[in-house]
């Protein structure tokens, strides 16, 4: 299970532009009022199939989205950190904040982990402060990767392109999900969705 929601999306148009800053060719430019024309297209598609170090421009174009998606998902996410920022919800300070459902895990997590969790909670809740990390520091130990996480993440394009050719095929049907939001993004060819 995986949750993706685009906020904004930024840059394309100046990055067209720096594009054609090594070439001195910004009079070659065809794009207009936010319309990416077909020579700037086939110059970033050029640049890009040369390899990460001539589509620099790719840098430049920045998404801000909601993700919401299970430990084991961020874990690999994690990963990525060039042209990545991500700000998460505070399991450290949250997680004893609202009882424990179902909605808060992914389809696999086992009923009887969900009713211990609670019950470690509730135990929480009603125990001394002196004692309370102990409650605590048990469910933090014991939360399933299951557990679904919200972050707010910053990317570039360029960040973008190489999660998605990497995660291509995999295993994970979240990645499946991201790689078709990614393509589904303004210009999303710039990322590499005419390649699907």
């Amino acid at each position: 299970m995986i949750y993706l929601k685009t906020l904004e999306v930024a840059g394309i148009g100046p990055a067209i532009h720096a594009m054609r800053n090594p070439y001195d060719s910004w009079e070659k430019s065809d794009t207009h009022k936010g319309c990416i024309g077909a020579a700037d297209r086939e110059l970033s598609e050029r640049l890009s199939k040369a390899g990460t170090e001539h589509c620099k421009h790719l840098r430049m174009c920045m998404v801000w989205a909601e993700i919401a998606a299970p430990l084991y998902w961020w874990k690999e996410f994690d990963t990525y950190r060039a042209g990545v920022e991500k700000l998460s919800c505070s399991t450290m300070h949250t997680i004893t904040k609202k009882p424990f459902d179902k909605e808060m895990f992914s389809e696999n997590v086992d009923e009887s982990t969900i009713r211990w969790l609670e019950l470690q909670r509730g135990f929480y809740l009603a125990a001394p402060d002196e004692t309370k990390g102990m409650y605590w520091r048990k469910i933090i130990e014991n939360l399933p990767s299951g557990f679904i996480q919200r972050r707010t993440v910053m990317m570039s394009y360029a960040a973008l392109r190489e999660i998605c050719k990497q995660r291509k095929g995999h295993k994970l049907k979240e990645w499946h999900e991201f790689r078709k939001w990614a393509f589904g993004l303004p210009e999303g060819w710039m990322i590499g969705g005419d390649a699907e």
